[in-house]
């Protein structure tokens, strides 16, 4: 066969398949039969094996044919994928519209679009055709998912222009795909997902893509990454030119000229909502002019042009059965309502936090009752209310154990506290969950590792503490349950990796109590070595961003304790990281080197950030806290506090006047010298 005829069918049959693959998984339209369709790829697979030469990335026969991976790779997105911030009320939209006519007038359009509940994407297009395509991930490095997303049949593998462009969209399952999904797993004696988004996230997370094929996703995309030279000024544009070239947008997205068409918007979909075939937990509402949105800007975590409103939690009725208790990382005693299993939400719910004794008696709770509950937030099953007036008089009064239900030892409730808690440190509940806590995704992020495997070293007596862990060796994994010697070399190789994490996930990892990611954060950006932590006083840390007297007496009483002390050494003598790698480091050789400069109030001229970037730049450290160490505060208006400490410690400070005459001199020794000039 002539290989010029060969290669022009092959773009035909491409172009032909291409049309009525988007026909029908795009606009739900085929426009031939599904045998017509079968014998169209049939003659193009049999083309492409007779000469695999000519076989385009783009060909539809790629969706299916990519190869098992054994891990994936990370992804750095063009621009952060940021989270968007919330509104649950009418009020809390119109103070969102206030904030954006404030800072981009009062002419503002906005596009309305529904908060899809799946898994959030990015897909790269090189030239047209499909190169990269991620998981939102950390919103700054996610994971190549690539060949897995090619297998979605609504995701274009070219698009209709040769454009580079980089789009982001939500991957979802439909409700009906998803009841028949749960059929199969039922049907082939696998476990069944609790919901189309979890069932969502881990299809797309299969390393082989040929079972991510056989799982029913879809896909909406909803913005567009950067500019493409196509004369786009708005939101509604860019969606329709995403359309144009071949995209999946939702036909139901909408421009309101004001809030009030945003509320009305929101009123109806609230109500109607079931009638979806997919499942939808709010409305997000854009600012339609990207002019606008450039004005507006963003946080560090979300834009300050979007706001997602979320719906009422959905509410149902069922009877607690019973009340159980689990003991945490702190010794924190949480009472746990067992239910009737009942769907909310989107998935079956059979257990449903009590906090804590105080939410049961405030509630009037009784095993046996009959309760309302719902997910707060759409996620997490807790009990509304009780339906007193259905009580038989078989309903049982609860209490809180006296003794702790994992070791015996007796519980305490301390002052000013609404947790029951275990009085033994030695508590085997609590160093369970300790090291649950430590190698989890937010804190060391040792793969591979989860609550079995813990609790299957544990219980083979291979640790005991989470410093046990870098003592592990391969030999010792083999023998156990579930193991082998790939799975014990992967074990292995993760923990070695944790070593080299940055300062911030070992102060989360340690579980101090109160400290979560982003204060772990804070702190390994203010002290650049743990021991730098350890040394700090309570004034100190009390007077960093954020923090206040309970969390930085947290950490001083962690750092005090011996048992702690040690645990840290034997960490640092198997090598763990303990040095801050996004501390700033200080330019050798600058006007500023080794200084400690703590910026306060707004500045005449310079934003904080930018003084922050002089600072630096200078080998200086802009620092949180004011303490004696300081050597100046840089103070503009409405100081506050830490200019009141400044003085009360004696502590220079400086004008953003004097602080620019500074940066004019010729050495650091000049510098030294005009600060001794300065009254302090």
């Amino acid at each position: 066969m002539d290989i010029k005829y060969v290669k022009t069918r092959i773009d035909e049959l491409i172009k032909q398949i291409n049309h009525h693959n988007e026909m029908y998984y795009v606009y739900d339209k085929p426009e031939i039969s599904d045998l017509e369709y079968d014998k169209l790829m049939k003659e193009l697979i049999e083309l492409e094996n007779e000469n695999p030469e000519l076989r385009r990335p783009d060909s539809p026969t790629q969706r299916v044919g990519g190869r098992a991976l054994e891990k994936f790779e990370k992804v750095v997105h063009l621009n952060p994928m940021l989270s968007l911030s919330n509104a649950f009320s009418t009020e809390e939209l119109y103070d969102f519209d206030r904030r954006v006519r404030v800072s981009a007038g009062e002419n503002v359009e906005y596009v309305v679009e529904f908060k899809i509940d799946g898994l959030s994407v990015s897909l790269t297009y090189e030239d047209g055709i499909l190169k990269t395509g991620a998981t939102r991930g950390d919103g700054t490095v996610g994971e190549n998912v690539t060949e897995n997303l090619k297998t979605i049949r609504s995701i274009p593998l070219r698009l209709k222009k040769d454009i580079s462009v980089t789009v982001r969209g939500e991957v979802f399952i439909p409700k009906e795909r998803f009841e028949e999904l749960n059929v199969e797993q039922e049907e082939n004696d696998l476990p069944l997902f609790a919901n189309p988004r979890n069932a969502a996230a881990g299809s797309l997370r299969q390393l082989d893509p040929k079972v991510t094929a056989k799982r029913p996703l879809d896909i909406f995309i909803f913005n567009m990454e950067n500019e493409v030279g196509e004369g786009i000024h708005s939101h509604s544009d860019s969606l329709e030119f995403l359309s144009g070239i071949g995209c999946k947008v939702n036909p139901q997205n909408k421009v309101c000229k004001s809030i009030q068409e945003v509320a009305e918007y929101i009123e109806y979909w609230s109500e109607h909502r079931d009638e979806l075939d997919y499942e939808i937990d709010g409305i997000v509402v854009k600012v339609n002019s990207l002019e606008q949105r450039e004005l507006l800007g963003a946080t560090e975590k979300s834009p300050r042009w979007a706001v997602a409103y979320k719906f009422p939690a959905e509410q149902k009725k069922t009877r607690l059965v019973d009340i159980i208790v689990q003991v945490g990382r702190t010794g924190a005693i949480t009472p746990t309502a067992v239910l009737e299993p009942v769907r909310v939400a989107g998935s079956t719910v059979s257990r449903a936090t009590l906090h804590n004794e105080d939410f049961i008696r405030e509630k009037g709770i009784k095993i046996g009752d009959s309760v309302i509950i719902q997910k707060a937030g759409d996620v997490i099953p807790e009990v509304v209310m009780v339906l007193t007036e259905e009580r038989t008089g078989t309903e049982r009064e609860f209490s809180m154990p006296m003794v702790c239900p994992a070791c015996g030892y007796r519980t305490m409730r301390l002052e000013g506290e609404s947790a029951l808690r275990c009085t033994n440190v030695s508590c085997p509940a609590q160093i369970r969950r300790g090291i649950i806590h430590f190698v989890s995704r937010d804190a060391m992020n040792i793969d591979g590792l989860g609550e079995s495997i813990v609790t299957l070293l544990l219980n083979s007596g291979l640790i005991s503490d989470i410093a046990d862990l870098y003592m592990l060796g391969k030999e010792q994994l083999i023998p156990l349950e579930r193991m082998g010697e790939k799975s014990a070399q992967n074990l292995i190789s993760a923990i070695e990796k944790s070593k080299s994490n940055d300062l911030n996930r070992l102060i989360f990892g340690l579980g101090i109590k109160f400290i979560g990611a982003k204060a772990a954060k804070i702190l390994s950006q203010n002290y650049e070595s743990l021991d730098e932590l350890i040394q700090a006083g309570y004034e100190e840390i009390a007077q960093l961003e954020e923090f206040g007297p309970r969390t930085a007496e947290s950490v001083v009483e962690y750092f005090q304790n011996e048992r702690n002390l040690m645990l840290v050494e034997k960490l640092r003598a198997a090598g763990v990281n303990m040095k801050s790698q996004k501390a700033a480091k200080p330019a050798a050789g600058g006007l500023l080197e080794g200084l400690k400069i703590v910026l306060t109030g707004k500045l005449p001229e310079m934003t904080r950030e930018e003084a922050k970037e002089i600072i630096e730049s200078q080998g200086g450290k802009a620092v949180s806290s004011v303490s004696k160490n300081t050597d100046f505060v840089l103070a503009g208006e409405d100081a506050g506090s830490k200019l009141d400490k400044a003085v009360t410690l004696g502590v220079k400070v400086l004008s953003e006047e004097a602080f620019k005459e500074l940066l004019q001199l010729g050495s650091k020794e000049a510098v030294l010298e005009r600060l001794k000039s300065i009254y302090g």
